[in-house]
């Protein structure tokens, strides 16, 4: 097989108690994207939610805590440790840990979820990886995927569903410069449809979903993510939602809560990152969180806004995983304490 080649920053069991990430308000209609589709819709029952109004499509019982959540704080259900997604922590780890050793440092950690990204060395350990991570009761939110349905692309599909894993979110990035004008940026969002649409129709075979990740560029920009999914709806392909990362969003910091408010209906996953402004040109792009002087702001941004999806903690450095896995707890239990002690903001 021919290697997926990817850039230095670039990187390609059971589904029961998956993270509430999707809200669905009209009714699945059957189409020839969608073939197995009422499977994927009937399969919230094993976890599979739909996003954006942060209600699982099953009952409640569904959660990754098991309980009625209704009365508990927002910060104690978004914030618990069963909601959090260990990422950037295969390529991106000086320990170069085995699936083995990183499975077992999640479990340790208490993380209920990774998102698995990867570099060709790593092609051979995807089977292993998932076995492993079944055997340490982490569960599979998210695999990097490639931005075509080429042999890569193919050959992860097969493992997903040689290990029966339903439900899993293909993160899927792009680029482009900006468009000068209408038409160029309905020919660009025509583009995307094509590329995006094989693989939303693989993932719909296996009751999977697909989650356009800002990454920079034209396809980094959340409201032409939502372009691009308005598209692909209007075609009856709507298996796609958008993952959002913190630390490829420096840009959008003084636009972040009218950014959130658009994004909700369509946001699967969440990613954090310690956030300063202009962070990204001053060598502060990846900061633990809590590092960075803007992330009480957001977080409670975030909080208050009533999403309730799954929240990934990055490593994303060149540093032990585990540290910075760490670090990153460590930030996050001391911002949801300063959350917890001011209350939800009046609006």
């Amino acid at each position: 097989m021919k290697p997926f080649l990817q850039s230095s920053d670039s990187r390609p069991g059971e589904v029961l108690d998956r993270p509430r990430t999707w809200c669905r308000k009209e009714p699945v209609v059957a189409s020839h994207t969608k073939r197995g589709f009422t499977t994927w819709f009937g399969a919230a029952i094993a976890g599979v939610f739909l996003a954006g109004c942060g209600v699982p499509l099953a009952s409640r019982a569904a959660s990754p805590a098991g309980n009625d959540e209704s009365s508990r704080p927002a910060t104690t259900t978004l914030f618990a440790r069963t909601n959090l997604v260990a990422w950037c922590i295969v390529p991106f780890d000086a320990g170069k840990r085995t699936p083995a050793e990183r499975a077992a440092m999640l479990q340790r950690l208490g993380f209920g979820w990774l998102a698995y990204d990867y570099r060709a060395e790593h092609v051979p350990t995807f089977d292993d990886e998932l076995v492993q991570l079944k055997k340490h009761n982490v569960r599979l939110l998210a695999w990097w995927f490639p931005g075509e349905l080429n042999e890569e692309a193919r050959h992860i599909l097969d493992v997903l569903k040689r290990h029966d894993q339903r439900g899993v979110q293909l993160w899927v990035s792009g680029g482009g410069e900006p468009v000068r004008d209408a038409a160029e940026e309905k020919a660009r969002i025509e583009g995307e449809v094509r590329r995006l649409r094989p693989i939303a129709e693989a993932a719909a075979r296996q009751d999977c979903v697909v989650a356009l990740y800002n990454h920079g560029g034209w396809f980094g920009e959340p409201e032409n993510q939502i372009k691009i999914i308005q598209r692909l709806k209007a075609d009856g392909v709507d298996n796609v939602g958008i993952v959002y990362n913190q630390h490829h969003g420096h840009a959008h910091l003084d636009r972040f809560e009218d950014l959130l408010r658009q994004m909700k209906p369509h946001l699967l996953a969440f990613n954090l990152n310690g956030m300063t402004r202009d962070g990204d040109q001053q060598g502060k792009k990846i900061l633990p969180l809590g590092q960075g002087d803007l992330d009480l702001k957001l977080l409670r941004i975030l909080r208050d806004s009533g999403w309730q999806g799954p929240i990934g903690l990055l490593n994303h450095t060149d540093e032990d995983a585990e540290t910075r896995l760490r670090d990153n707890l460590a930030g996050l239990d001391r911002l949801v304490a300063q959350l917890d002690a001011q209350g939800t903001s009046a609006r």
